[in-house]
């Protein structure tokens, strides 16, 4: 992609993990919108339950961490943390319908893998409890290779996990050691092996863009990740938000990649990982051929929360439980507060620990259905979404910021093929599908929110 295309479109703008994005999230949402969102929810799409746990503690914190971690310095408070998770789950699944099926459960963090597997085996156990399973749920974890035992990797499919993401970032370890990072206490390999012949499924996560990297050893990480054959490689764009996490400003002094040195980094990487037969998922996934990801993306009806990429088989309404946890459910977000003993003293009061949270109203429904496609798909067709909500292909236009003379300049740089019937974002111009969802988004006209770039 040309220079001038580059620092054209290497701008802040939304990840768009949610719509709107979560810096759009008000205060003024209370603690009893949520929990009539909640109970509303038994009624609405999709039917099915997502589960989402955030264990926020971390070891050691790395310098490009962009998520809501803290530094464990107090066991007990770590142990009254997760009691309170426990307590959380309690106030909310009564209020859920118990024909509903659970389908995707997901660890977040920080790192949860600072508790033992026999915490994280009584929280899976309190949700099998009250609900059933759809079959094959996906239920996953967040790892940190550096500090897990034989032991702890091998007892985690036993309690009901069969999908593990393990940060790797970079197997370089001069770009660990600039990054703050412990390595892998253990062999990736052997770790991937060990999964395997437990019939569990495992992404390795990388990042792009942290100091110290040069396009050869990128290419060189990317590499020896192709060798083990996971069945899912993740290239994540640093995020350089020092506003969010000021420790990121320690990567300064060391120094951050040129977006042009960003682009050679992932297209490389893009590069080497189709040439091994792994297939393009949305901004950042690699998936072999027969993953249901894959065949999702295909038919276009790839899905994404919070937790990452779904299909509409384990797409759910996300439950949030734990400290800035956020609930996506049909027609609104709920986020907890960020403060642990906060959480922790409403919680044990019987109190929902909502901090924010947004409404969407009809016609940012529909926004939302636009940029999720665009996202999840690198398409939206303008019928299909009219569709879906009784409406006419014109009168979604005239909801979004539907400006022709921009469409036409994406168009015109090669971000875009289009006709009157869908946009499509080229494979090429994929990093960027960010901006092509924000030029549509009414939200955008006049904003003061702070964005992370593209690239």
């Amino acid at each position: 992609m040309k220079q001038s295309i580059l620092d054209k479109y290497s701008v802040p703008v939304p990840r768009y993990t949610s719509y709107p994005p979560a810096n759009f999230f008000s205060p003024s949402y209370t603690a009893e919108q949520h929990r009539r969102a909640v109970i509303e929810s038994n009624s609405r799409e999709p039917s099915h339950i997502s589960v989402y746990i955030h264990l926020p503690f971390c070891f050691q914190m790395c310098y490009y961490c962009g998520c809501n971690a803290f530094l464990l310095t107090d066991k007990s408070t770590a142990a009254k943390y997760v009691e309170a998770v426990k307590k959380e789950m309690q106030l909310i699944f009564p209020m859920l319908s118990k024909n509903r099926k659970v389908s995707q459960i997901h660890y977040g963090g920080g790192t949860p893998t600072t508790y033992s597997v026999t915490v994280l085996k009584e929280i899976n156990d309190l949700v099998f409890s009250e609900f059933d399973c759809i079959k094959d749920p996906e239920i996953a974890i967040e790892c940190h290779p550096g500090y897990m035992s034989e032991e702890y990797w091998a007892t985690l499919p036993e309690i009901g996990f069969n999908r593990i993401s393990i940060g790797v970032q970079d197997f370089n370890r001069e770009v660990l050691k600039a990054s703050h990072r412990k390595p892998s206490r253990l062999e990736i390999g052997e770790i991937i092996a060990g999964l395997h012949k437990q019939k569990v499924s495992v992404n390795l996560d990388f990042i792009y863009g942290l100091p110290l990297q040069t396009e050869a050893s990128f290419a060189e990480t990317i590499q020896k990740a192709i060798s083990l054959q996971p069945e899912r490689i993740v290239t994540f764009s640093y995020a350089h938000v020092p506003w969010v996490n000021p420790l990121q400003q320690k990567l300064e002094k060391t120094g951050l990649p040129t977006v042009t040195e960003k682009e050679k980094l992932f297209n490389s990487a893009s590069g080497l990982l189709h040439e091994a037969g792994y297939r393009s998922i949305g901004l950042d996934h690699f998936v072999l051929p027969e993953d249901e990801l894959y065949k999702a993306f295909r038919e276009k009806t790839l899905h994404r929360n919070f937790q990452g990429y779904c299909t509409r088989r384990t797409t759910g309404q996300v439950y949030a439980f734990g400290v800035t946890g956020i609930s996506q459910l049909a027609a609104s977000y709920s986020q907890n507060t960020k403060d642990i003993p906060t959480y922790i003293s409403q919680i044990e009061k019987k109190e929902l620990a909502v901090l924010k949270g947004y409404a969407l109203n009809p016609e940012e429904q529909i926004t939302r259905a636009v940029i999720s496609s665009l996202m999840c798909n690198n398409y939206v067709s303008w019928q299909e979404i009219a569709a879906s909500f009784q409406t006419t292909p014109e009168k979604v236009k005239a909801i979004l910021h539907y400006d022709e003379k921009k469409i036409h300049e994406l168009e015109e740089d090669g971000l875009i093929d289009r006709d009157e019937e869908e946009i499509r974002v080229r494979p090429e111009a994929t990093p960027f599908v960010r901006n092509v969802a924000a030029s549509l988004d009414k939200l955008m006209l006049h904003t003061d929110k702070q964005f992370s770039k593209p690239m």
